[in-house]
C-alpha cells in the first residue's frame, strides 16, 4: 500500500484503540487515543524508509524488524506503542496488496495472502478500511478477551 492509506489505517486504528481501551467516549478515551495515535503513525511509517535504501517490502518489512521495535520500549522506555504502527504497515502490506513481504529478511522469499490489490488500484482505499477493522476486531478480542470467555462459556451453559 502507499504512504495514504498507511496513514489512514494508523490514524484510524488509534481511534479505534482508543475506544477498544477506554470506550466511555470522555477526556480518558481521547487521551489515550492521542497516547496511542502518535506513536502508531510513526511506526505505521517506519517500513517504508526502505525505500531510500536497502530492498523494499525486505529490508525494514521483517519479523527481526518487529521484534526490535518490540523490545525498544522494553530497554529505553519510551515508544510504548510503536511497534503496534510496524505491526499494522506489515498487516496492511501482507492483506491489502497482492505482493507478500520478506519476513524472514535476509531470507528474500516473500509471502503474501492470495488476495489483495494492486498498490495503485481504486479499490485500495476500500481494502485499507476493511484490513483496518480486522486488526480493530482482532485488537478488542485480544484486549477484551477474559469478557469474549465469560460470554462463551454462559452461552453453552457452564457458568
Amino acid at each position: 500500500m502507499n504512504r495514504k492509506e498507511h496513514v489512514l489505517n494508523a490514524a484510524l486504528l488509534s481511534i479505534g484503540l482508543g475506544y477498544v481501551l477506554h470506550p466511555a467516549g470522555d477526556t480518558t478515551t481521547f487521551y489515550t487515543i492521542i497516547e496511542v495515535g502518535v506513536p502508531v503513525v510513526l511506526g505505521a511509517l517506519f517500513p517504508d524508509v526502505d525505500t531510500a535504501f536497502g530492498k523494499h517490502r525486505k529490508t525494514l518489512h521483517n519479523l527481526p524488524v518487529l521484534g526490535l521495535f518490540y523490545v525498544f520500549p522494553i530497554v529505553f522506555g519510551n515508544l510504548e506503542f510503536v511497534w503496534i504502527g510496524v505491526l499494522t504497515h506489515y498487516a496492511l502490506d501482507m492483506l491489502g496488496s497482492k505482493r507478500g513481504l520478506a519476513w524472514f529478511y535476509p531470507y528474500e522469499k516473500e509471502f503474501g495472502a492470495p488476495f489483495g490489490v494492486s498498490v495503485s488500484s481504486k479499490h485500495a482505499s476500500v481494502v485499507t478500511l476493511l484490513v483496518t477493522g480486522f486488526e480493530l476486531v482482532v485488537a478488542g478480542l485480544f484486549v477484551h478477551r477474559q469478557l469474549v470467555v465469560d460470554v462463551g462459556l454462559t452461552a453453552v451453559g457452564i457458568r
